[in-house]
């Protein structure tokens, strides 16, 4: 029966699969930054009908700042059963008008355009799986699918991450669909955890030539502290502390008074997120006549493999045999909501799009892969709760 569905709902996706295709293109024209939460109303307009479409009822909530979300579920429910939560977001990191040099475009069976890998084609893949599982009889799901997708993830998700909480806590799984990585489309199992510090060094100014004795120049001791900073990295433990930027002083003739620097960290487990925080809140001045202010925190916790999460990955192996093609999974550098929903909740993610060029001028996705990627997320849909399809323990 296991695979007589697999092969129903792949057999739906393969003859759909320009409709796919001519969705994925409408969501990529529809040009939507972070940054311009009007941009995100014609997304949304055109995701709430594609669910409708699909006897999905789609509500919209509104952001404080963002754009804001979408929330979807099936028109006809049974209460009292498990949900399981389909995360994915609908911003991009490309401003208005950026389709006027980086066109979206079909060359082969590659796809271009900004957005369109990361992550409107995995949206698509979502919204088809849904299509696939009624279309082959699976209309009534052991474990209810809700959809919920924002519009801030590109910038940190600060309006969105207490509902992708509320839902979280109570789910039987997460599937989030972004891309995958690398050119095999490795399934993500496991995600850093991405923090943000800004360095703020405080000095005395004074004339460079006359009187530079009666100064204590900002920068540096901002560059005593960069060397501290750089000296947290740890490569074999995929520790990274990178200084993007500095800023500092106000003339050559002067002795700095205000230095600053903004620091990224990605970390690979929640004990390194919090050692890592606590050395650089403790960061001290040497330069005397010098202060150090520091702000920042791990705000995106690392998404480690965690029982539950190494059980759905288990789950999505055995899915993929089912439909006869081939997975891997891998560790990613960056950081997604799922990072936050396997705080709560089993969680896999990368289900969307293979392709590469992510936030570059290169974003581009493989258009066959949409079709068994969309099926394995189907598969993995019409699975009872995880404690059912896989035990503790196995």
């Amino acid at each position: 029966m296991s695979q007589d569905l697999a092969s129903r709902i792949l057999d739906h996706l393969d003859e759909n699969r320009t409709a796919m295709f001519e969705l994925l293109e409408k969501l990529v024209l529809c040009e939507s930054p972070s940054g311009d939460p009007s941009a995100q109303r014609e997304v949304m307009r055109l995701l709430s009908e594609s669910f409708e479409q699909r006897r999905f009822r789609p509500q919209i909530l509104s952001g404080k700042d963002s754009g804001g979300m979408l929330l979807a579920m099936p028109a006809e429910r049974k209460r009292h059963r498990p949900h399981q939560l389909i995360l994915g977001h609908c911003d991009t990191v490309w401003p208005i008008g950026t389709l006027e040099t980086m066109p979206a475009r079909t060359e082969g069976g590659t796809f271009w355009g900004p957005g369109s890998y990361d992550m409107k084609a995995g949206l698509v893949q979502g919204l088809f799986a849904i299509e696939a599982l009624a279309q082959a009889g699976a209309n009534a799901l052991p474990v209810t699918p809700v959809f919920f997708i924002n519009s801030d993830e590109e910038i940190g998700s600060h309006d969105s991450t207490r509902l992708i909480v509320r839902f979280a806590r109570g789910a039987d799984r997460c599937f989030v669909l972004e891309p995958s990585l690398g050119p095999a489309g490795d399934l993500k199992t496991a995600r850093t955890g991405v923090g943000r510090f800004w360095i703020t060094v405080r000095g005395v100014a004074a004339h460079a030539g006359l009187d530079p004795g009666k100064g204590a120049s900002a920068i540096l001791e901002l560059s005593h502290i960069i060397q501290k900073l750089f000296a947290l990295n740890d490569p074999d433990k995929g520790i990274t502390v990178n200084v993007g930027t500095i800023d500092g002083g106000l003339s050559p003739n002067m002795v700095a008074p205000e230095s600053k620097a903004a620091v990224d960290v990605r970390v690979p487990t929640r004990e390194d997120a919090d050692r890592i925080e606590r050395t650089i809140h403790a960061l001290q001045a040497d330069t005397p006549g010098t202060e150090v202010t520091v702000e920042g925190a791990v705000r995106r916790p690392p998404m480690e493999r965690t029982p539950g999460n190494v059980r759905l990955w288990q789950l999505a192996q055995r899915g993929a045999e089912e439909l006869g093609i081939e997975i891997d999974q891998a560790a990613a550098g960056g950081g997604s909501d799922g990072n936050t929903t396997s705080l709560f909740t089993p969680t896999l993610d990368g289900l969307g799009a293979v392709g590469a060029g992510a936030h570059a001028e290169t974003e581009h996705l493989l258009l066959d892969k949409m079709v068994e990627r969309s099926a394995l997320l189907a598969r993995l849909l019409s699975y009872p709760p995880l404690d059912d399809a896989i035990p503790k323990g196995d």
